[in-house]
């Protein structure tokens, strides 16, 4: 593993019933970056956040994760939480009867009133209106992704997994979001974004392109920007579309 690898994934073979989602797939992701795994739907960019973060029903896999230089294969989600990985949900749980002062608390070092409200603040939340709301039904579904970014910014984890976080986002929130992401960096917070959208990738600093569960590319934005404008970039993967 190279020295400058927070976590590698090695040679990852992950099938779900009859179908191989993940198939030999192999990166790595430098610490205290931006990183992006971009591709179309169906790719396994969902799959790959799942099984870093070791859900249910992603445990059952060939190859291995490595985080700061050491296998969490066998790690339970709450292990490797406890390692400094955690992840934003493209759709957040929701909690009936907790409010979201106790959410936030529940994972913090810090669980002074004054990091609550900061923490909700850097994701354009006002203190007065949310502190006591329940993480319920009530809220909209871009208000619990900013609840649960809000989190996990007082966690201040090593990794943080994020599926699809402009997804029922508006344009206001997601720059919000975005100012959110950009304070986990600076705090020396590895991110992983998981996305199909271009304003997304734009923030990252390097990137990943996979398909059919296999790495076809990475390098800088600007070299993988090329697959939303072709929406392929030219290659000898089955995938590769047909020319008209």
């Amino acid at each position: 593993m190279s020295q400058k690898s927070i976590l590698e994934i090695k040679d990852l073979v992950l099938n779900l019933g009859e179908k191989r989602i993940l198939d030999h797939l192999s990166l790595e992701i430098w610490p205290g970056h931006i990183h992006a795994v971009v591709g179309p739907n169906g790719a396994g960019k969902s799959t790959l956040a799942n099984t870093i973060m070791g859900l249910k029903g992603y445990l059952d896999f060939d190859g291995d994760i490595l985080f700061t230089k050491k296998t969490v294969k066998e790690f339970s989600v709450d292990e490797r939480a406890r390692q400094g990985i955690t992840m934003a949900w493209q759709e957040p749980a929701r909690y009936e009867g907790l409010t979201v002062r106790s959410f936030i608390r529940a994972g913090a070092d810090d669980k002074s009133e004054q990091n609550c409200r900061h923490a909700l603040e850097l994701v354009g939340l006002d203190p007065k209106t949310y502190l006591s709301r329940a993480v319920d039904r009530t809220l909209s579904g871009g208000e619990r992704k900013r609840i649960e970014l809000a989190s996990i910014l007082t966690m201040e984890p090593k990794l943080v997994l994020m599926d699809e976080p402009d997804s029922g986002i508006d344009v206001e929130a997601l720059e919000k979001i975005f100012d959110a992401i950009q304070y986990l960096k600076n705090k020396g917070t590895t991110i992983l974004l998981i996305t199909h959208s271009t304003t997304v990738l734009e923030k990252a600093d390097h990137a990943f392109l996979i398909c059919c569960g296999q790495l076809i590319e990475k390098g800088s934005v600007d070299k993988i920007m090329q697959y939303f404008g072709q929406k392929c970039i030219p290659c000898d993967h089955k995938n590769e579309p047909k020319t008209e």
